[in-house]
């Protein structure tokens, strides 16, 4: 990582075309480096564990718990992240305006902001139980110390980043539970699974800028589009046959089965779109379907929790 890196020209013209600080503006710089969107998803995979571990009705105070804990470590984790790849980013047209390599938050107080939130984070959990503390803090370590610098080093950071990916979803299960069961980990498969054809798909779209800022995401190292179009495709079947283990282990059943079925179906047939033809409206088509997969995939479980 290069301390000296300058801003691309591009980056340095849209700079100019920043409207100045103000209290407005800083809140959603700070927004943006708790990376919301990911922290919403990983809250909605905590939230699937949750449920997926519940008997009966759940604590609303343990869930509480749970989920807010999930949200700051999660956050944290997403600002510390900005911390670290502050002078890459700052080399990508997609990045180069986030708050730190922009210049309008200080790289010291990035650093200090998510320590808080991760410490926030981690002393809720700690009231949840042992384990899942411990879950969330090897989530953190593989997602700041693993794949981070592996992303510039290896294709195969996607695949390694899937296990900070998908922890999140055995953290919920173990808040419920107190111990990594199989549905546990089955539904840490799935989220694992999940993420592949998700990051291939954004990874496609913005080769030419991973390539830029040097990282070694698979579409960037490898020009032969169809190494990311199996691998999208692949791992979607995969995820559809893997969420069939649920009910066909008793985890779940009807309900589940019928929500989850279609919903497979619907990130696959994206997926083999991409994989006919390799366009950008393809690869988009993939990641809106991967989306929307969560969601429905929490209510799929708690629909099945709550009507069987």
């Amino acid at each position: 990582m290069n301390s000296n890196t300058f801003l691309s020209e591009e980056a340095a013209e849209l700079r100019l075309l920043r409207p100045g600080a103000g209290p407005i503006s800083t809140l959603q710089d700070y927004w943006e480096l708790v990376k919301p969107e990911i922290t919403f998803q990983v809250v909605l995979a905590a939230l699937a564990g949750f449920i997926l571990g519940t008997t009966g009705s759940p604590s609303p105070t343990l869930l509480l718990l749970t989920l807010a804990g999930t949200a700051f470590a999660s956050a944290g984790g997403g600002v510390l992240n900005h911390y670290i790849e502050r002078h890459n980013d700052a080399l990508m047209r997609r990045t180069a305006q986030r708050p730190l390599p922009s210049g309008r938050i200080n790289a010291g107080i990035a650093l200090v902001f998510g320590i808080i939130l991760v410490v926030t984070g981690l002393t809720l959990l700690w009231w949840v139980n042992l384990t899942t503390l411990l879950l969330a803090a090897l989530t953190i370590v593989l997602y700041l110390f693993a794949y981070t610098p592996l992303k510039r080093r290896t294709t195969y950071n996607t695949l390694i980043g899937t296990i900070p990916g998908a922890l999140p979803a055995l953290g919920g299960y173990t808040a419920a539970t107190g111990t990594v069961g199989t549905a546990g980990w089955i539904l840490f498969g799935m989220f694992a699974l999940w993420q592949i054809p998700h990051f291939l798909a954004l990874a496609w779209m913005y080769r030419k800028d991973y390539a830029r800022g040097g990282h070694a995401m698979l579409p960037a190292k490898n020009p032969e589009a169809k190494a990311t179009a199996h691998r999208i495709l692949a791992y979607s079947v995969l995820l559809l046959g893997t969420s069939l283990l649920l009910p066909l282990l008793d985890y779940t059943g009807w309900i589940y089965l019928a929500i989850i079925i279609p919903a497979g179906i619907g990130f696959i047939w994206p997926s083999v779109g991409f994989h006919q033809k390799q366009t950008a409206t393809q690869a988009r088509r993939v990641l809106l379907a991967s989306i929307i997969y969560v969601p429905i995939l929490v209510a799929a479980i708690t629909a099945d929790h709550w009507l069987l």
